[in-house]
């Protein structure tokens, strides 16, 4: 049992997996994320400031649920997050399209099996010596 202290509220809980809450701001924290989820759907091209600000919600708390593709801003937003390997603008996730399919086929090549290697064939003799004789008692 792996009991720990909820990183909001300090309360003790028995933790399982997950980010380090207990359930009641579990329970807290996924009402704001409907509201938040809700008001980037009624105001289309809005900024992670601008949603912060009118949800009370930290920047911080939006771009983890962006990064976690919980949230994604429309595509006429101006706001949106760099790809964590090229900086390009994506609206949600850690990585764009392009380098996705790039460590795609980087993990396919690595884990390709190679060839097991043949195995040798048994020799055979043959010469005359080599045929199958009887012994007499």
């Amino acid at each position: 049992m792996d009991i720990r202290n909820c990183r909001k509220c300090s309360r003790l809980f028995n933790y399982s997996m997950g980010p380090i809450l207990c359930p009641k701001c579990k329970e807290a924290l996924e009402v704001k994320f409907q509201e938040v989820k809700k008001y980037i759907f009624e105001h289309k091209g809005c900024g992670i400031a601008e949603v912060s600000e009118d949800c009370d919600v930290t920047p911080q708390q939006i771009r983890q649920w962006l990064r976690e593709e919980r949230l994604e801003f429309s595509s006429d937003s101006a706001t949106g997050l760099e790809c964590e390997n090229c900086g390009t603008l994506i609206r949600s996730g850690r990585f764009c399209e392009k380098c996705k399919a790039g460590m795609v086929s980087h993990l396919q090549t690595a884990y390709k099996k190679e060839p097991a290697p043949e195995k040798p064939k048994p020799k055979t003799m043959k010469d005359e010596k080599a045929i199958m004789r009887y012994l007499d008692h």
